[in-house]
């Protein structure tokens, strides 16, 4: 399963698989439509290319020529935007981009344009009779110049929209609502500890953990009657002879299994690359939001309001997190000793992590504090029957209305900031009473 997996989350981050592939697709078409005569009469007959051999073979060449010279500016202006997006907002955006569909699209409609043309040019005045060609596929290629053409107004226009700050934040959000809303709920708070005769099991790689599956290594642990415990949660780093997972058996006398076989498991299981994926990172889409609100926050750009709409997307994605259970995932055998358990970030962790970045780097905007504080309150009024995260919450609204008080400049905009802040811990405290 991790195997495919990471097969299926490269193809679709990967420019050039989708290109690859219309381009073999075009060759074959060509090849098919080489063999097509319609008969006298038709109404395909009345589509074909009228002109003679040389004639076709000057307009196939044109069009290839014209689709190479298409292809060339589609792929700088692609650079362009991508070195733009990692500059000017967040360098972990160049994904999101590499992944627009409409991108893809476009390069595959030059692709296919160009291989269809030059592979005609195979069977185009060459032959006995050089005037006897596929006339019918000749006009297919005209076709396909048009709707080049067509792409290229399509992608200028995709091109200068997903540029929009707000586009790429839009885009963030939907995702990582995506991850969240199929994230797996086997959640528990107090999972089991490792022993003290836990037996360490090193990582064979280097990079980040993009996915878990503990129901996966569920009969491994059931077959050898083992508790198995991952050190580490998906979206963190591991560095390879570090502790990927403990595993223990009931008591210190219980022989260990064998170890190269849990770590086999491991390694098929638990899947660890380069750098994080969405795959069930639901933290990665804030991480980005996150990067955009920093950099706009920093003195060498001096944009709040970019901030302020970052901190907005990232109101409904904590939103949706405050709806779900979140915690360490543990996977049980019903009736028996073995477990299998993934360590995980809870609501409040999420929080502060999100929450300690933004104040930190922009306690002396007011405008973003109040934003942070407004984000905080829309996730209480969610989770007002969960005592741990209105404490969550409210423990971060008190460091945010500190760290604005003490950095703000100007009294009268920080009483913003301490006005907000009452309001939204008078809210808390009156949940709170409701839940004695």
């Amino acid at each position: 399963m991790m195997r495919r997996e990471a097969l299926r989350e490269y193809i679709g981050g990967a420019l050039w698989v989708l290109p690859f592939t219309a381009g073999v697709l075009a060759l074959v078409v060509a090849g098919v439509l080489a063999t097509v005569d319609p008969p006298d009469g038709s109404v395909l007959a009345g589509l074909e290319f009228q002109g003679s051999a040389d004639d076709a073979r000057a307009m196939l060449l044109a069009i290839a020529g014209t689709v190479v010279t298409v292809i060339a500016l589609v792929l700088g202006l692609s650079v362009v935007a991508l070195q733009l997006t990692s500059t000017q907002y967040s360098p972990r955006l160049l994904r999101d981009f590499l992944r627009d569909r409409p991108n893809q699209l476009a390069l595959s409609v030059f692709l296919a344009t160009f291989a269809y043309c030059a592979a005609l040019l195979h069977s185009v005045g060459v032959g006995p009779d050089p005037e006897d060609y596929p006339r019918f596929a000749v006009s297919v290629g005209l076709v396909l110049l048009f709707a080049s053409m067509a792409m290229v107004v399509y992608f200028a226009d995709h091109l200068s929209h997903s540029l929009q700050v707000e586009a790429i934040m839009r885009r963030v959000e939907r995702e990582a609502l995506q991850v969240i809303r199929h994230m797996p709920t086997d959640v528990d708070l107090d999972p089991p500890s490792p022993p003290a005769w836990a037996v360490e099991i090193p990582a064979q790689h280097s990079g980040y953990v993009q996915t878990t599956h503990p129901e996966l290594l569920l009969p491994l642990a059931i077959r050898h009657r083992i508790g198995i415990a991952l050190t580490t949660g998906v979206g963190q780093h591991l560095a390879t002879g570090s502790p990927l997972a403990l595993i223990w058996t009931p008591s210190p006398q219980d022989p260990v299994p064998d170890l190269t076989e849990v770590t086999r498991a491991l390694a098929h299981h638990v899947g660890i690359g380069f750098e994080r994926t969405r795959q069930q990172d639901s933290a990665f889409g804030i991480r980005q939001l996150v990067d955009v609100a920093v950099k706009a926050l920093s003195p060498a750009v001096n944009d709040p309001y970019t901030a302020v709409q970052a901190i907005h997307h990232m109101t409904v994605i904590f939103g949706e997190m405050a709806r779900i259970p979140m915690g360490p995932r543990v996977a049980r055998e019903p009736d028996g000793p073995a477990v299998v358990v993934v360590p995980s970030r809870v609501f409040g962790q999420y929080l502060a992590k999100m929450c300690g970045l933004v104040r930190r780097y922009g306690s002396a905007e007011p405008n973003a504090m109040t934003a942070l504080l407004r984000l905080m309150d829309h996730c209480a009024r969610i989770a007002r029957a969960d005592a741990a995260r209105l404490d969550a919450i409210s423990e971060q609204a008190r460091l945010v209305a500190e760290d604005g008080v003490r950095a703000i400049a100007q009294p009268a905009d920080a009483a913003q900031v301490v006005e907000e802040e009452a309001a939204l811990q008078r809210v808390i405290a009156a949940y709170r009473v409701r839940l004695r």
